[in-house]
């Protein structure tokens, strides 16, 4: 069974950072695709950032246009952790944010971490 815990959410002031991390309980391998999402208040659940693990090859990385240079999404494999820098936060990341585990057989989400940035 994949469980996943995340952590890492806060208060922050405008230009801060965050880094919110997403523990695995199984090799973070047994998943094809690693994502990211939020949710802000009135708005549907949107993809912030997917990491796609290719064999053999490097990790290939997307992101959401407000995400493109301000957050990178990135693996520990030896923690089996998935992680979400964000750097230069503005009051319009606040928002609920969730890890997502995907593979051929299943999908899992994280339980959540709140982010809110102050102006």
């Amino acid at each position: 069974q994949v469980r996943l815990a995340q952590s890492g959410g806060g208060v922050v002031q405008t230009g801060e950072s965050l880094r919110l991390s997403c523990a695995s309980s199984v090799s973070i391998y047994s998943a094809n695709v690693w994502s990211w999402y939020r949710q802000t208040l009135g708005k549907q659940r949107e993809l912030v950032a997917s990491l796609t693990i290719i064999p053999n090859s490097d990790d290939r990385t997307n992101y959401a246009d407000y995400a493109k240079g301000r957050f990178t999404i990135s693996k520990d494999a030896a923690k089996n952790t998935l992680y979400l820098q964000m750097d230069s936060l503005k009051p319009d990341d606040t928002a609920l944010y969730w890890c997502h585990f995907k593979n051929t057989d299943l999908e899992v989400w994280g339980q959540g971490t709140s982010v809110t940035v102050l102006r």
